[in-house]
């Protein structure tokens, strides 16, 4: 573990970017670039919190999400660390681009007078096919 040199979070408020968003694409970012790496441990919330004069349930979110990607593990009483897989920020980029698409569909299938469990359910009918194959049914 490198315990030399702690990772530092810069925030940039023009960026229109939320703090939690930046705080998470800082870390995949760092770790994809080797900056991070498995094992390493990254300030606690309260620390950077404070450094960034931020509240520190917006950086526990960030935590959080990172936590249940895999991408860190908290170790009570001992502090948060970086988990010990490889994660690439095209992998983060990925799972946030699926996120908003999601999100537009279900937006597009409310406006045409459908519901998200109708759509849940299509999908679900669709099962494995792959995204831009359509179903032979209704033809």
């Amino acid at each position: 573990m490198n315990r030399g040199k702690t990772f530092q979070f810069r925030l940039h408020p023009e960026s229109g970017v939320p703090v939690y968003r930046q705080l998470i694409d800082q870390v995949t970012s760092a770790i994809a670039s080797g900056l991070l790496s498995a094992g390493m441990q990254l300030p606690t919330v309260r620390q950077v919190a404070v450094d960034l004069t931020i509240n520190p349930n917006t950086v526990m979110r960030a935590y959080r999400e990172m936590e249940i990607r895999g991408v860190l593990e908290t170790q009570q009483g001992s502090g948060t660390y970086v988990a010990d897989r490889k994660v690439t920020e095209d992998e983060a980029a990925r799972d946030e681009r699926l996120s908003r698409l999601a999100a537009q569909c279900a937006a597009r299938a409310g406006a045409e007078g459908f519901t998200v469990e109708q759509l849940v359910r299509r999908l679900n009918e669709m099962g494995g096919q792959p995204a831009g194959r359509s179903s032979s049914r209704g033809r």
